[in-house]
């Protein structure tokens, strides 16, 4: 049986992750990837992958290399049948933020004092009440914590989640999905067909997406089907 869920995240403290950099502006694209969705609702457990006894309890708030694990930490979600869709924005602000920091150059005696040269950047971030909607579908029902933690801030959001009624499975045939997708989940199933581009780390992702191939439908969505976190090679 397959289990289909709308999850809705209001923003309690302002949002802010580097989608793109403009010189010293640092810009939050409204819109949540799968991956860090996966991580901020707990569906990885990062102590499986610790290394060391030391490491088992510093693991999720201290990491000594920083380095993405997506492919190990997502795959096995695969073989539990669980699979998020990115989430768009359903309504929202901006705020910008500046920020200064100084660099402390320190000298030896009898050489010259070099003076503290002050620098600045700008973030432009999501502000408080803005609220984002995302999927699930799951092989076994879910339930969800009521906050998470999301972006470089590890901003607070409150998670409001509603199951859908059970879902059509429509086979090959071509529809439009009005939501945003990873394209690696959806082109080895899929034929993408025509769409529109969300630059951002790690995935680029798309959105007014034109595909055929199996996809669900329920309560007037349309969510592709079988799909799966994959990794480029």
């Amino acid at each position: 049986m397959t289990h289909i869920y709308r999850c809705v995240l209001e923003l309690h403290d302002s949002l802010y992750y580097a989608t793109r950099e403009i010189g010293r502006l640092y810009e939050t694209e409204p819109i949540l990837h799968n991956y860090g969705l996966c991580y901020a609702f707990g569906f990885v457990d990062s102590d499986r992958y610790a290394t060391t006894v030391a490491e088992e309890h510093t693991y999720r708030y201290f990491c000594p290399e920083q380095v993405p694990k997506y492919e190990e930490h997502l795959t096995p979600l695969n073989q539990q049948g669980i699979y998020v869709t990115p989430a768009r924005s359903l309504n929202y602000a901006t705020v910008l933020n500046t920020w200064k920091y100084a660099n402390n150059h320190y000298h030896v005696e009898m050489e010259k004092t070099q003076k503290n040269i002050p620098s600045f950047g700008r973030t432009k971030e999501i502000a408080p009440e803005s609220q984002f909607e995302c999927f699930m579908i799951s092989e076994q029902p879910l339930i969800l914590p009521k906050w998470v933690r999301l972006g470089k801030w590890a901003s607070k959001a409150a998670v409001s989640l509603q199951e859908l009624k059970q879902p059509k499975h429509h086979q090959t045939a071509e529809f439009t999905c009005a939501y945003p997708l990873n394209p690696l989940d959806v082109m080895f199933t899929h034929q993408v067909l025509s769409y529109d581009t969300v630059n951002m780390p790690p995935v680029s992702l798309i959105r007014n997406v034109r595909l055929r191939g199996q996809y669900y439908e329920t309560e007037g969505v349309k969510i592709p089907a079988c799909m799966s976190y994959r990794f480029k090679s």
